[in-house]
């Protein structure tokens, strides 16, 4: 990195729409303050709700119109969020963890991780974002393109040597987690059910607290954040978050925490910014 590289984030998703749910907030603030931002979507969503709520394998889901419907909320997200640029990688959709369409050749859970990854490496060494965010190596909640996603990032940073200076992944900690399906249960809205565990393993959902890293005050652009996600009407399974009322959206959204992966700046944490260390 050289002292003329402007100020960039990166953040790498696997849909239209994760860029709102889980980095809206981020995504917002820094555009607000001058920092530019890339979003880089690695899949077109095939497998999303299509026109009138058709789901995959119903009768009438054309991919062809979910990927049209999808790639305009995904430009209307992108103009609330104020994104400087968004880049898609066209990659195709795997559907949901246990899907049949898992298995189908060509989609992106199936793609070698070098041959994924090599488009997203040019972005980088192009861009030269300073700062990274992607999923952990869980896909933050298991999904299958999400784990590809976060396994492409990680190549593509080794493959461009240091441009990238620090690496996050966003998470939602253990004691937010209770809050979090309190206020899903009061609004109706039943959290994904976990698969039964043995005494002392913890769910394959949130993250203990002390690996929480930063904490991003994103209070002033929780609005933004609830009308990206509204822009995304045509994805009902995505946009129940929406259905809570606005006090309890502002309060639950209003904060984003990261879980750092590295960093080459030497900034301690707890960090407020992601951008510690360089600014």
């Amino acid at each position: 990195m050289t002292r003329s590289d402007p100020l960039t984030l990166m953040a790498v998703h696997a849909h239209p729409d994760d860029e709102a749910s889980s980095t809206g907030g981020v995504l917002a603030r820094c555009a607000a303050e001058g920092i530019r931002t890339v979003l880089v979507t690695c899949t077109r969503g095939e497998f999303g709700d299509g026109p009138g709520g058709v789901k995959p394998g119903e009768e009438g889901h054309d991919e062809a119109a979910v990927v049209a419907l999808r790639a305009r909320e995904l430009a209307e997200s992108c103009r609330i969020l104020g994104v400087t640029v968004a880049e898609q990688l066209g990659y195709h959709d795997s559907g949901m963890m246990g899907w049949p369409q898992n298995e189908a050749p060509g989609v992106f859970w199936q793609m070698s991780v070098d041959e994924a990854a090599a488009p997203l490496a040019a972005l980088l060494a192009r861009y030269r974002p300073q700062v990274v965010v992607t999923y952990d190596d869980n896909g933050f909640y298991g999904h299958p393109d999400h784990i590809q996603a976060h396994r492409i990032t990680r190549t593509a940073i080794a493959l461009t040597g240091d441009v990238v200076e620090k690496l996050y992944y966003p998470a939602i900690p253990y004691s937010v987690l209770g809050r979090f399906a309190e206020a899903l249960q009061e609004a109706g809205i039943e959290m994904p059910e976990q698969e039964e565990r043995e005494e002392g393993v913890p769910p394959d959902f949130g993250v203990p607290d002390e690996r929480i890293a930063a904490t991003v005050d994103c209070s002033d652009f929780a609005d933004a954040k609830f009308r990206a996600l509204a822009a995304h009407g045509s994805q009902t399974d995505s946009s129940f978050f929406l259905r809570l009322k606005r006090e309890t959206f502002d309060s639950m959204f209003g904060t984003e925490r990261y879980v750092r992966e590295f960093d080459r700046t030497g900034s301690t944490v707890p960090e407020d910014d992601l951008f510690a260390g360089l600014r």
